[in-house]
């Protein structure tokens, strides 16, 4: 089968490049305003340089057309923190997903534990095995309501166990890796 893209709304044209450009990981941002902590996942991250080292996530807009929390954080702190979802958070992240008021915190009302590694940054989510502590880059101005927001890594965060340090550091990540068929023939 060869989809038009062009005979593809939005939602469906995100339903199948999200369902076919696999494994990705899963971007579980901090950000901080007047002291509110927010933490969402966003599935559309991706590293795209290591000099200097930078990822890309792709924001969109809450229901109501204004922007999310996270980008608002972003472009007014200059500053992210990127941890990465195991088994172990799966279930806290899921609930991160759940849109929020702004005044809202999803680390205090799913009571997700923190820890501050690096000051100057939004803390990291206590049960990540790895953390990316990133500033602002740059924006990505696209004619659409996603804003794709390119990040420098500044410092990561590994377990120490989790560091061979003979050759790699192993994580137990989660990504995601598509819907079922059946999800795709609801198209």
């Amino acid at each position: 089968m060869i989809l038009d893209y062009k005979d593809l709304n939005e939602m469906d044209r995100y339903k199948v490049m999200s369902d076919t450009i696999i494994p990705r990981p899963i971007a579980w941002i901090v950000t901080e305003d007047n002291g509110i902590l927010n933490a969402a996942p966003f599935s559309y991250f991706i590293p795209i340089s290591s000099d200097p080292a930078l990822v890309i996530v792709a924001i969109g807009n809450k229901s109501d057309g204004t922007p999310k929390d996270t980008l608002a954080n972003i472009l007014k702190t200059k500053k992210a923190t990127i941890c990465f979802v195991n088994k172990d958070n799966l279930e806290q992240m899921k609930k991160c997903a759940k849109e929020l008021k702004k005044e809202e915190s999803e680390i205090e009302q799913f009571e997700i534990e923190v820890e501050t590694k690096l000051e100057g940054y939004p803390p990291m989510i206590s049960s990540s095995q790895s953390a990316l502590f990133c500033k602002y880059y740059s924006k990505v101005e696209l004619p659409s309501q996603t804003s794709p927001i390119i990040l420098e890594i500044k410092k990561e965060f590994v377990e120490d166990a989790r560091i061979d340090y003979d050759s790699h550091i192993f994580l137990d990540n989660i990504g995601r890796s598509g819907l079922t068929f059946k999800a795709m023939v609801q198209i």
